[in-house]
């Protein structure tokens, strides 16, 4: 983080922003830090202030404000791509924004621009409020953060910024990252997007989560964008969207992993090993006649991750199924799944309708999204 300095004087970089697990970040003043490299930040003190960080006048994110930027560089005019910032310490030991890596635009798709290293003075445009302000550096920065770490930098940004990178995301990142943002930024960045790129995101979330966020939205907006979804991918949403809010079937996932009894245990280690598949989800496989999608046949029983692992590959899952457990009903409440799950040291239940078809599975994750405040995704101390 840097403070702006009037008479076109570089920013005074005043200290570092950290991520805490908790979704908080936190301010490391400039002159505690001994060394700094690409993995670790040194510090001269063991004492930090873990209050959350909030930025102030004055002040300007580096990462956020500046990568992709837009200026111009003096001598000539011409325009530029700020895509790296260098920080020096002076004989005061001072550290400033005194180097930038801007790289021109040309205008020309087919070549890129060249790329100059210059001083803060060079170019100009670096404070005022971005018209145009590009992603790319940017989303290089944020490329391998975890979904839910993403989702978290994002609520940080300015309304404008955080929608400029949801939009710049491929369909998959953008519909796993909004899935852990809170629901009214889920909405507004839908709404951001042409309908046809909304279905497409939608496509990509778990039905369950598309169900929420469809929720979310006005009824003719709901049809709409379901009928611009894959009739496939929106044939599950649409079963979801039937249950009452704080049932079973509301909260459930309409894709476990579902096997025939003939199927091998080295078929079933395959599926749960899919990377697709969540920890919750490939906790188990349910085991039902066919059809095996949901609504499938009739439901037989279910075989747990660990007993797969001490039978031989070639045994039959049907062999080994356990049905000592009564499944859910869609209509259990989210206080009756609670139970149930913890009287039985459970990570996911089947939900079984009242033809003994198996029509998703309740899994603790998805019950904790609806069981904590429905502001649990906001900074909050």
């Amino acid at each position: 983080m840097a403070r702006v300095r009037a008479a076109g004087r570089p920013p005074l970089v005043v200290g570092l922003i950290a991520e805490m697990p908790m979704r908080r970040r936190i301010f490391l003043p400039i002159g505690r830090v001994t060394s700094l490299d690409a993995e670790s930040v040194v510090l001269n003190t063991g004492t930090l202030n873990l209050r959350r960080f909030e930025k102030r006048a004055g002040e300007m994110l580096i990462l956020e404000e500046l990568l992709d930027r837009r200026v111009s560089f003096v001598d000539d005019g011409s325009p530029g791509v700020v895509i790296d910032v260098a920080m020096e310490s002076d004989r005061s030991g001072e550290w400033t924004l005194g180097r930038l890596a801007v790289r021109e635009v040309t205008g020309r798709l087919s070549r890129r621009g060249q790329l100059h290293q210059v001083d803060w003075y060079e170019v100009s445009g670096l404070l005022a409020p971005p018209a145009d302000q590009g992603t790319e550096s940017l989303l290089a920065v944020l490329e391998k953060m975890r979904p839910a770490d993403l989702a978290h930098a994002l609520q940080e940004m300015s309304d404008a910024r955080r929608n400029e990178v949801a939009k710049a995301l491929d369909d998959e990142r953008l519909a796993d990252v909004m899935s852990e943002l809170p629901e009214h930024d889920q909405v507004e960045i839908l709404g951001t997007l042409d309908r046809e790129r909304a279905a497409d995101v939608l496509e990509e979330m778990d039905p369950d989560d598309a169900a929420d966020l469809l929720a979310e939205l006005p009824p003719p907006e709901q049809e709409v964008l379901l009928d611009l979804m894959h009739p496939d991918e929106s044939r599950p949403v649409r079963a979801l969207m039937i249950y009452a809010e704080g049932t079973a079937g509301a909260v459930m996932t309409s894709e476990p992993v579902i096997l025939t009894p003939d199927a091998t245990v080295a078929e079933a280690l395959a599926r749960v090993r899919e990377p697709q598949v969540s920890p919750c989800v490939a906790a188990q496989v349910f085991v039902t006649r066919p059809p095996m999608a949901t609504p499938t046949g009739r439901y037989l029983g279910m075989v747990h991750f660990q007993r797969l692992l001490r039978e031989p590959p070639a045994s039959l899952v049907g062999s080994i199924v356990e049905n000592d457990v009564d499944p859910l009903h869609p209509d259990t409440t989210l206080q009756g799944i609670t139970r149930r799950m913890a009287t039985y040291n459970m990570v996911a239940m089947p939900v079984v309708d009242d033809k003994g078809r198996l029509v998703g599975a309740a899994t603790v994750d998805d019950l904790l999204d609806h069981l904590l405040p429905d502001d649990w995704r906001e900074h909050r101390e």
